[in-house]
């Protein structure tokens, strides 16, 4: 493997997108129509090519304004522990400052913490999530240090008011 291209807003297919992430997420194959969602839902993406091959991708979403977050952010298997994944964050980095934005936010899995933190230079921050698919009702702790998650049944509303 060559030294992957980066392209800032690059060309992929929506068929390469699926199969990076049901690779990189571990589920199956969708028929996600990722060109429509990030041309008309993002600041941009990221993606880094071998030759011809699609061998990472992260999608850079925003708030209009001077926010930007990093989501979907995936490298090929085999391309791993190649520095490509600090590449991509290093171009959307760039990107998301040029076109005005002052913020660069990204959540990550706790086995992520080294790559995000350490790599990619992002600083921890507080901060909150509340799972919306049915098929998850886990909610983070409000405690920032800890980084634990308590199931919450939907049908207990009172376990979902504020404190």
């Amino acid at each position: 493997m060559d030294d992957p291209s980066y392209q800032w807003r690059g060309p992929f297919a929506d068929a390469e997108v699926n199969a990076l992430h049901a690779e990189g997420f571990g589920h199956p194959v969708l028929a996600t129509g990722w060109r429509e969602q990030v041309e008309r839902h993002s600041l941009g993406w990221v993606c880094a090519h071998d030759a011809d091959r699609l061998v990472g991708f992260v999608n850079v979403a925003w708030d209009g304004g001077v926010h930007a977050f990093v989501v979907d952010t995936v490298v090929a298997a085999g391309a791993r522990h190649r520095g490509i994944g600090v590449g991509l964050l290093d171009v959307a980095r760039r990107e998301a400052r040029a076109a005005g934005c002052e913020w660069l936010h990204v959540d990550f899995e706790e086995e992520q913490r080294g790559f995000y933190l350490g790599a990619c230079g992002f600083a921890p921050t507080p901060a909150g999530v509340i799972a919306l698919a049915s098929r998850s009702a886990q909610l983070a702790d409000a405690t920032p240090t800890t980084g634990l998650l308590r199931t919450v049944p939907p049908s207990d509303p009172k376990k979902l008011a504020s404190p």
